[in-house]
């Protein structure tokens, strides 16, 4: 299949939170994946409709219409990477979303273009309380997922086939996020996927960590809590999103290079 445009939809990962930012823009793995495929494919197009913070159900009503309204059918390719944001959720709703979440991928299907679907990674390596409870959620969720893509013949990136995905340098210092590093290897993952080409190493595991010393673990953890844990809570509290009034970074199809 030669593809001629991409729209990705989702929310923080998607956008691309966390990875390097070029002209004021997070980079993310989408956009990496997107240099690649405007290589290989002429009048390739683009566009990013992902805001953070997003919940599924919030991505199928403003996101899903919109990318279906620019689909060229099957060599339009989107990517579709929501649900993560509900899951973590101290009330969440499984039944819920699962059905919200398949009901937007029937409409995308419907529409002719090819989908890649995406699992979230079950075992962090963690072993908390609040992981074990995200663990088994994830767990369900991404049954789910496989269960989807298979029905529908949707692309499927699942983490949880690698282990070296529980490397926790993959993912930034606000500990939710993926790193540029994290970023870089998603895209890798995808462009396989799409049999593009690729960094064929790109399973490879990092290099042994060199352990912290308590004094080090406590400067990091202050540093987290007051950086990351502190902004969230006061969010919560106002019942706030990270994502309120922002608008997506490429909410419409444009020529990339």
């Amino acid at each position: 299949m030669r593809f001629n445009r991409f729209i990705a939809l989702g929310d923080s990962m998607t956008e691309g939170m966390q990875d390097e930012i070029v002209n004021g823009k997070y980079r993310g793995w989408a956009d990496r994946v997107a240099d690649v495929m405007a290589e290989n494919y002429e009048n390739f197009t683009y566009a990013n409709l992902a805001v953070r913070g997003k919940l599924v159900g919030q991505v199928h009503r403003e996101q899903v219409p919109v990318a279906l309204g620019l689909v060229n059918g099957p060599s339009t390719v989107i990517s579709f990477h929501a649900g993560a944001n509900d899951v973590i959720r101290p009330k969440y709703d499984p039944a819920k979303t699962i059905d919200t979440y398949n009901n937007a991928v029937d409409e995308i299907i419907k529409s002719g273009a090819t989908l890649m679907l995406f699992c979230v990674l079950e075992d962090t390596g963690k072993r908390n309380k609040t992981a074990q409870i995200w663990q088994e959620r994830f767990n369900v969720f991404n049954d789910n997922v496989r269960k989807k893509a298979n029905s529908v013949g949707a692309i499927l990136f699942d983490p949880n086939q690698d282990d070296f995905w529980k490397d926790s340098r993959f993912i930034h210092e606000d500990r939710l996020h993926l790193n540029a590093e994290g970023h870089r290897r998603v895209a890798q993952a995808v462009l396989a996927r799409l049999n593009l080409p690729h960094d064929p190493d790109w399973r490879k595991p990092l290099p042994p960590a060199t352990p912290l010393s308590m004094k080090e673990k406590t400067q990091v953890n202050l540093h987290w809590f007051g950086a990351y844990a502190v902004p969230w809570m006061i969010r919560r509290a106002r019942r706030r999103s990270s994502g309120d009034g922002r608008i997506a970074k490429y909410p419409a199809p444009i020529t990339w290079k």
